[in-house]
């Protein structure tokens, strides 16, 4: 499992949640109660800062070849990680693409991919 998101916890339950403004759009993946359907399988409502208990922002941690990376996406059975270890000839070492200026990314098969644990900031 891999999350890059903010999250809400509302009722309960933690939803996938998107800032706005003061408010916060809370998403769920089934219809329910005060909901609305934005698309097939994608539901919305929007929340005021008194309604729901705690935002967060979520991170999927893991190593790969015994460094530090954020994992971005999945696809199939492979990763995208951009490298955190801030070391640009370990970035190149390992085959990253520099995606921004100082900024290193790459797939990688998800079975050489160690540690994999959520930071909540």
């Amino acid at each position: 499992m891999m999350r890059d998101g903010y999250v809400v916890t509302w009722q309960g339950r933690e939803y996938d949640a998107a800032p706005d403004g003061d408010r916060v759009r809370i998403y769920s993946g089934s219809p329910e109660d005060g909901f609305e359907e934005i698309k097939p399988g994608r539901y919305v409502r929007v929340l005021e800062p008194d309604e729901f208990d705690e935002m967060s922002y979520v991170r999927t941690l893991c190593t790969w070849r015994g460094e530090p990376f954020v994992v971005l996406a999945e696809a199939d059975s492979w990763l995208r990680l951009e490298y955190t270890g801030g070391r640009a000839p370990v970035a190149r070492q390992l085959g990253l693409e520099e995606f921004d200026y100082g900024v290193y990314q790459g797939w990688a098969p998800a079975n050489e991919v160690h540690d994999r644990y959520e930071h909540r900031v």
